[in-house]
């Protein structure tokens, strides 16, 4: 079994540049490859989820070649359509690269073409099948191998009719939109036909809605929209805009954000700032609302402690910033009150059911904490307990906010189990976590 443990720390500072956003960068990477030229990324995240992304392109033909002199990818694009006809697709435990190319490859042209698409065992028990049920209600042809509505499914050619509205639920996880939004182009440009989607129910985490919208015009590819309610896909191709700059993973900037304002800080944060493309960077908005110090810079954000030393809880609605929550709910270790966070049903289908892990994972530092189907509360507690040894489940984002617990005149020593689970976004997390000074 492996670990990494944390010492206590009172006070950090410095400065942190982020890796690449992880939402933007599988976007990113699969409209380079549907797009007509070549696309040079910048930025572009190096991780398990981008790999998975790029080896899956790599077996539909698409060349994403590294540019050794500058750390840039080049993505030769194939126009919409793909070379590999007939692969076994492995998207390990990446949900946007699953449910994004679930969609494409169900609505891409090629004749005679067999995808086999699967993932880990956790992968297996995300939900897949309010997609697959929109799919297939235009004529796609998806089959589910093992559990009906989870991977693994098998993916054929259809006949695509995108004359009628498209419905698909909102309120389990904004990446069926995404994916469908992102695909679908591949049928309006070559049937000349627009297409509309109608959501069913509330649209959750509507900023990564957002990131899909504003990476699709980029290439060329300009949504209207209703709302949250209705979207029209036009019928035009997608064309390669060149260069493309992925700016910093917002989700990431929040453990140093927290970590500023828990350790005295100031930390300057690089990679994001104020004209953020990603809804994760309005996480300083409720580190401030906690008591924290915060400076937005065009392309950094500078956090930290509370002029008063002491964070307050909040009661905040988290639909719009799920991912960055779960660093909430371990800053409320360290606030006074407590920390109710709402609207987070989405957590349930993520790398684990993350309520639960976390108010697992939170009772053995010793914090009160109340748990429901949407929602999680966190009192903390006069001292918290030390040494506890925190399971992961495999998750990237349980072991970088619980690295927190360790900051701060009330900061104990803490084991993070199975610490290499951060290599889905953010190889080198505790070491730019323990340069901190």
């Amino acid at each position: 079994m492996e670990f990494i443990d944390l010492a206590p720390r009172v006070r950090v500072s410095g400065t942190v540049v982020l890796p690449g956003s992880k939402s933007i960068s599988n976007r990113a990477l699969l409209l380079a490859a549907l797009a007509s030229g070549t696309t040079q990324l910048s930025g572009l995240l190096d991780s398990d989820d981008t790999r998975v992304m790029r080896a899956a392109l790599a077996k539909l033909g698409v060349s994403c070649s590294d540019l050794s002199a500058t750390g840039d990818i080049a993505v030769t694009g194939c126009a919409g359509r793909f070379t590999g006809h007939d692969a076994d697709i492995f998207v390990g435990n990446a949900g946007t690269a699953a449910r994004s190319l679930v969609a494409t490859l169900a609505l891409a042209a090629e004749t005679n073409a067999s995808y086999r698409v699967d993932g880990v065992p956790r992968m297996r028990e995300r939900p897949i099948g309010d997609l697959v049920d929109a799919l297939s209600a235009i004529g796609a042809h998806v089959e589910f191998t093992g559990t009906p509505g989870f991977p693994p499914l098998t993916i054929r050619p259809g006949r695509i009719d995108i004359t009628r509205p498209i419905a698909i639920r909102g309120d389990v996880s904004s990446q069926f939109l995404t994916g469908l939004l992102m695909a679908l182009p591949l049928v309006t440009a070559r049937t000349g036909q627009r297409a509309t989607i109608e959501v069913v129910g509330e649209l959750i985490s509507k900023p990564y809605i957002e990131i899909t919208l504003a990476i699709m015009a980029q290439f060329g590819v300009i949504v209207e929209r209703e709302g949250w309610q209705r979207f029209h896909v036009p019928a035009m191709n997608y064309v390669s805009p060149g260069n493309y700059w992925v700016e910093g993973d917002a989700s990431s900037a929040s453990y140093f954000i927290a970590a500023a304002a828990i350790g005295s800080g100031p930390i300057r944060v690089v990679g994001v700032g104020k004209n953020a493309l990603q809804g994760d960077v309005k996480f300083a908005d409720a580190m401030a609302q906690m008591g924290a110090q915060i400076e937005y810079e065009d392309n950094a954000i500078i956090a930290k402690a509370p002029q008063n030393g002491v964070l307050r809880a909040i009661q905040a609605d988290m639909n719009h910033i799920p991912d960055a929550a779960m660093t909430l709910a371990v800053a409320a270790l360290f606030a006074e009150g407590t920390t109710r966070l709402t609207n987070i049903a989405s957590w349930r289908v993520k790398e684990t059911d993350r309520i639960a892990a976390m108010a697992t994972e939170l009772r053995k530092l010793g914090a009160i904490v109340e748990e429901g189907a949407d929602y999680i509360a966190v009192t903390p507690v006069a001292k918290l307990n030390a040494n506890a040894a925190i399971d992961t489940y495999d998750d990237h984002r349980i072991a970088m906010c619980f690295s927190l617990a360790s900051l701060g005149k009330h900061g104990v020593p803490v084991r993070i189990i199975d610490p290499k689970c951060v290599n889905k976004t953010f190889p080198t997390y505790f070491e730019v976590f323990a340069s901190l000074a």
